[in-house]
C-alpha cells in the first residue's frame, strides 16, 4: 500500500515510549528499515498498516490518515507556480517540509492564497474580495480536512434531536414537522418564492417555508439544515471559535456545519454505517433508504470516522463543466488541487460524457499510488420553464486496497496494473511530461524543440 504514514507511527510510537527497537520486533522488521519507514523512505505494505494498526489499538484508516502528504502535495503544487521556476526546490526539499514543518508549511500556504487572490489583478477592491473569497473557501476546506471531516458534538446533537422526531412519527417528514412546532412554533409548508431561493424563514407567522420546486429530499435538508441552527447553534459556535478562522470564512463554516448536521439527522449514524457495510456502499439504494440524493450520500460517506466504528476512508471531490471545484476533501490519501485544474483524464470530468451512469475509473498517481474512483454526473435547478440548470460531477473513492468494499468494484479485476488510467493532480506538477492531454508545460521542465519533429501536443515536447 502507497500511502506515507511514516509521520503518524512515529508519533504514535513517541506518544506511547516504544523504541525503534520495540516496535520493529513487533511488527518484524528491522529497526533500520522502521527508521527508513517513519522518515517516509519506505513505503507501507497492507499486511504492515494492519498489523502496526493492531499494535497501537487505532483502525487502519486513522492510521493511514495523515496531514503530511496532502500538505507536502499542496505545497508541490505551489511551488509549482512560475513565480519559484528559478528557486531550483526538488519534491524530496518540499516533502522533507511538511513532515518537519507542517505549521511552516500552513503558513506558507495561508500567504500563497493571499499573494494568488492579490495577484490576479484588477482593482484594489475587486482584489480584496477575491483575496477574501479564496482565502474563506480554503480556510474552510483546511477545517474540515483537520478535523477528518467528522464532528463528535454534532453527531450526538443530531441522534438527540433524531429520537424526538422518531418518537413523534414513524414517518421521518412527518416527525420532522410535528418537533418543528412543538419545540420551535415553526410551520413547515411548501409555498412560490422568489427564483433561486430555497428556504425562507417567516419568524412573525411562525411558518419555515420551502420553494414548492425542490425536490422533497433537497427540501427536507434545507428544513434539517436550519434545525441545526436551532437545535445545535451552541456546538457549533463552539466549533467555529475553536477552529480559529479568519473572520470571513466563519458563515461559510457555520453552513458547512449545519450541512454536517442536517446529514446526521436525516442518515443517523449508526444506521447509515450499517447501510453502508449491508450495500457495500451502494449509494442509490442507500438514497432509497433515506430519502436523500446521490450527492447527499456520497457527503455522508466520508464523516464516517467514529472511534471504533470507521468506514473506508474515501476522498470527495464535486466539480462543474468549467473545472471548478466546489468541493474537496480527502481521507483516502489522493491529491485533489487547491488552485490548479485537475486532471482531464481523471473520471470526475469524464462522467459529464456519460451522465446517466456512475462511472468506474481505477485511477494512479504519478508516485504509483492508485485509488478506486466512481463519478457520477447530477443537474440541479431547472425546476421551472426556461430556468438553466447547474450541471454537476460527483467524485467517490478510496485507496485501490479498499475496493473490494465497494459493490462497484464487482467484475473489476482491481489487481491488473493494465486497468489503472494514469493521472495527475495539475499539469504543472505532473511528472508525465509526454502526456497528450497536457494543457501546462511542467514546471521545472526546460522544453526543448526539434523543427522537423513535432508532438501531438505542443506543451508535450521532451
Amino acid at each position: 500500500m502507497n500511502v506515507q504514514i511514516g509521520g503518524r507511527i512515529k508519533r504514535l510510537r513517541r506518544q506511547r515510549k516504544v523504541s525503534q527497537a520495540a516496535l520493529a520486533e513487533a511488527l518484524g522488521i528491522s529497526p533500520s528499515y522502521l527508521n527508513l519507514i517513519e522518515h517516509n523512505r519506505r513505503r507501507v505494505t497492507v499486511p504492515l498498516l494492519f498489523k502496526a494498526a493492531s499494535y497501537f489499538g487505532v483502525q487502519p484508516g486513522d492510521l493511514a490518515e495523515s496531514e503530511e502528504p496532502r500538505l507536502a502535495g499542496d505545497l508541490m503544487e505551489l511551488f509549482g507556480d512560475d513565480l519559484f521556476v528559478d528557486c531550483d526546490l526538488t519534491n524530496q526539499d518540499i516533502s522533507d517540509l511538511a513532515t518537519s514543518n507542517p505549521a511552516v508549511g500552513r503558513a506558507i500556504m495561508r500567504l500563497y492564497d493571499r499573494y494568488r487572490a492579490f495577484g490576479a489583478g484588477g482593482s484594489p477592491a475587486k482584489a480584496q474580495i477575491e483575496a477574501g473569497d479564496s482565502v474563506t473557501t480554503d480556510a474552510v476546506s483546511d477545517f474540515l480536512q483537520a478535523n477528518a471531516n467528522h464532528f463528535p458534538i454534532l453527531e450526538v446533537a443530531a441522534e438527540r434531536i433524531r429520537r424526538d422526531i422518531d418518537s413523534a412519527s414513524d414517518s421521518f417528514e412527518h416527525g420532522l414537522r410535528t418537533y418543528l412546532h412543538n419545540v420551535f412554533g415553526l410551520q413547515w409548508r411548501s409555498a412560490a418564492l422568489p427564483l433561486g431561493m430555497a428556504r425562507k424563514v417567516d419568524n412573525a407567522h411562525g411558518e419555515i417555508l420551502t420553494a414548492d420546486l425542490l425536490p422533497a429530499e433537497t427540501a427536507a435538508f434545507t428544513v434539517a439544515q436550519h434545525l441545526g441552527r436551532l437545535g445545535a447553534g451552541s456546538a457549533i459556535e463552539q466549533l467555529i471559535a475553536e477552529a480559529s478562522l479568519p473572520e470571513e470564512a466563519e458563515a461559510v463554516a457555520r453552513n458547512a456545519l449545519t450541512a454536517y448536521f442536517a446529514a446526521a439527522l436525516i442518515m443517523p449514524y449508526e444506521s447509515f454505517l450499517l447501510a453502508c457495510k449491508e450495500t457495500r456502499y451502494d449509494i442509490e439504494r442507500i438514497g432509497r433508504r433515506f430519502r436523500a440524493s446521490f450527492e447527499q450520500v456520497c457527503h455522508r460517506m466520508t464523516t464516517l470516522q467514529r472511534a471504533g466504528r470507521t468506514g473506508v476512508p474515501l476522498h470527495l471531490v464535486r466539480t462543474d463543466i468549467a473545472g471548478n471545484i466546489s468541493k474537496r476533501f480527502s481521507l483516502s490519501g489522493i491529491h485533489i488541487p487547491r488552485h490548479s485544474g485537475a486532471c482531464p483524464r481523471w473520471n470526475v470530468y469524464g462522467a459529464f460524457l456519460h451522465p446517466d451512469r456512475i462511472n468506474v475509473q481505477i485511477s494512479q498517481m504519478p508516485d504509483g499510488q492508485r485509488f478506486f474512483c466512481i463519478a457520477k454526473a447530477v443537474t440541479k435547478g431547472g425546476y421551472r420553464h426556461n430556468e438553466p440548470k447547474r450541471h454537476l460531477s460527483i467524485g467517490l473513492g478510496c485507496h485501490v486496497a479498499y475496493a473490494n468494499e465497494l459493490v462497484y468494484s464487482d467484475g473489476v479485476d482491481v489487481s491488473n496494473m493494465d486497468l489503472a488510467v494514469s493521472i495527475g493532480v495539475g499539469c504543472r506538477i505532473c511528472p508525465r511530461i509526454g502526456c497528450a492531454q497536457r494543457a501546462h508545460p511542467a514546471a521545472g521542465h526546460r522544453m526543448t524543440f526539434d523543427e522537423s519533429e513535432r508532438s501531438e501536443n505542443f506543451f508535450a515536447s521532451s
